[in-house]
């Protein structure tokens, strides 16, 4: 399955200069936070795909005002035509304001989520805004990824792990991938097309249902 993955700044490709051809074969969009609404409900007008997204540090206004026909995953599964996708947006806390949490809140966050990978019986994508500390993070606090990831990758080990927050135009050095074991860990600023295959084959009974619940 092809898919569509968005963070951080918005991709003039897609937006001031798009063309059909831009989200050819694409099935899945993913957007993984600090994305201005008006975008994310522009490609939900211009996509034939669902929009799916997480929230960025920066997207408080999200709480206010939800981007329109875009579904946000966070602290829930979402399953799509076989994918299993996990949603924990947010950075770590370096100052007041919403979607900012310390190791031990989402620590908690993500045993929550755990609950609710059991029931679909594994996990094939991760979506966060923060990385993997040590995979992708920087050094000062309000880049610095989360530790507890790990019990996610590790006990799930999922194919990919996708996020934002670390503009990959910070420095020359910054790579867009990671490996974790078999999880590709990717940074998806601005945008990038990724293949997943499912792993889970099962009539898609309820699907829609699901999908567009909010």
């Amino acid at each position: 399955m092809k898919l569509l993955a968005i963070a951080d700044e918005e991709c003039k490709a897609l937006w001031d200069y798009y063309t059909p051809d831009k989200l050819q074969d694409v099935e899945l969009i993913i957007a993984c936070g600090d994305l201005n609404r008006n975008y994310l409900e522009y490609l939900t007008t211009m996509a034939p795909v669902p929009v799916v997204y997480v929230h960025g540090n920066h997207d408080e206004k999200y709480d206010i005002r939800p981007p329109e026909g875009a579904l946000c995953i966070d602290d829930d599964v979402l399953l799509y035509r076989g994918l299993r996708i996990a949603g924990l947006g947010g950075s770590c806390r370096y100052r007041t304001g919403p979607w900012q949490f310390t190791e031990a809140e989402m620590k908690k966050r993500v045993r929550r989520l755990r609950s609710k990978i059991e029931r679909y019986r594994g996990l094939d994508i991760l979506v966060t805004h923060a990385p993997l500390h040590g995979y992708g993070d920087l050094n000062d606090l309000a880049h610095r990824g989360f530790n507890v990831f790990r019990e996610l990758l590790d006990r799930y080990r999922p194919q990919l792990m996708l996020h934002g927050h670390v503009h990959m135009n910070y420095g020359a050095n910054i790579p867009r991938e990671h490996q974790y074991g078999p999880t590709r860990i990717v940074n998806c600023f601005e945008r990038v097309y990724l293949e997943a295959e499912p792993a889970l084959l099962q009539p898609q009974r309820g699907l829609f249902q699901s999908l567009w619940r909010r």
